[in-house]
């Protein structure tokens, strides 16, 4: 509809087909009317603004025209300014909308779990439960349930490993893998040593193409200078010291508990040269170190003395 038009319309120095043509455009749209209301007030002040004189037809038109100009002009640069942050608005719902998907389900992304100063529990979306030692790092896949990956950098993680026959549970552990369906067991991994102590169920560790299974009570110990997969049965449960509270001991060397309880306490316990390779059979709560460190004395006949940070167990005179 033009303009022109419908100032015809406004001065009603329209032709009833002219009127007709209007008041169908009108009625076929709201933003119509509301744009003919904007036509007829500007339409109205430029009538104002006249002076006592009255200007001629031709100057009220030209005043009209410039109003209506600037009007279209500032609702152009109102839709295109709208349209520019409409622009915007959706780019950013897209990447952040899509992040957010990445993340939640990319078999690139994993979540850290982190266990600092204390001894920490989590469930994973599949309803496996982790226990992770003190001083323990791992992360897992973020789209889990179909992807359940994880991977593990440093310390000592409990693995209660829900079943999921079609989904087998993975830890890549630098060049090794460990996958299981439905288990339990432990990994301790420090540096260039791995160790896998299996409780329950069946474990398969596989480093390069080799590949080795371990059954309830049976563990593996893989260093840096592990050349081939052997498997070997667990003497002891003192990996297990952070989830049971307990130190296990049973007839072991007296020098692999003092090695755990550093770790446990953050101590430096040490041995003398005498006594380094007597073994002990014995249970120890976790508590006090000094209360644990007297029942190895009372038990191996031995006496502790303190030098600065170190303490020493030696025979006694």
């Amino acid at each position: 509809m033009s303009d022109e038009l419908l100032i015809k319309f406004l001065l009603k120095e329209s032709t009833e087909e002219e009127n007709e043509q209007v008041r169908n455009w009108l009625n076929a749209d709201e933003a119509n009317q509301k744009y003919f209301i904007q036509l007829e007030t500007i339409w109205q002040l430029s009538n104002t603004l006249k002076n006592e004189n009255k200007r001629d037809e031709e100057k009220a038109w030209e005043s009209f025209k410039a109003r209506r100009e600037n009007l279209q002009v500032d609702s152009i640069k109102t839709l295109k300014t709208r349209a520019i942050w409409l622009r915007v608005a959706a780019v950013l719902f897209i990447a952040v909308g899509g992040w957010l998907l990445y993340n939640l389900y990319s078999t690139g992304h994993y979540t850290e779990l982190i266990a600092r100063n204390e001894v920490r529990t989590e469930n994973l979306p599949d309803g496996s439960e982790l226990i992770l030692n003190k001083h323990s790092k791992i992360s897992y896949a973020g789209n889990f349930k179909n992807n359940r990956k994880l991977k593990m950098e440093e310390g000592d993680v409990f693995f209660e490993v829900a079943k999921d026959k079609t989904h087998p549970f993975i830890i890549d552990i630098d060049q090794i893998s460990v996958e299981v369906v439905g288990t339990s067991f432990n990994i301790r991994h420090h540096k260039k040593d791995t160790e896998v102590n299996v409780e329950t169920g069946i474990v398969k560790v596989r480093i390069a193409n080799e590949e080795i299974r371990l059954y309830k009570g049976e563990k593996i110990l893989i260093t840096g200078n592990t050349d081939k997969l052997v498997k070997e049965q667990s003497t002891d449960q003192l990996y297990n010291y952070y989830r049971t509270n307990l130190f296990q001991a049973n007839n072991i060397a007296l020098s692999k508990l003092v090695k755990t309880l550093n770790e446990a306490y953050d101590t430096n316990i040490i041995l003398d040269e005498k006594v380094k390779g007597l073994t002990i059979s014995t249970t120890l709560k976790w508590g006090s170190v000094n209360e644990n460190l007297q029942i190895i004395c009372e038990t191996l006949n031995l006496k502790l003395s303190r030098n600065s940070n170190n303490i020493l167990l030696s025979y006694k005179d």
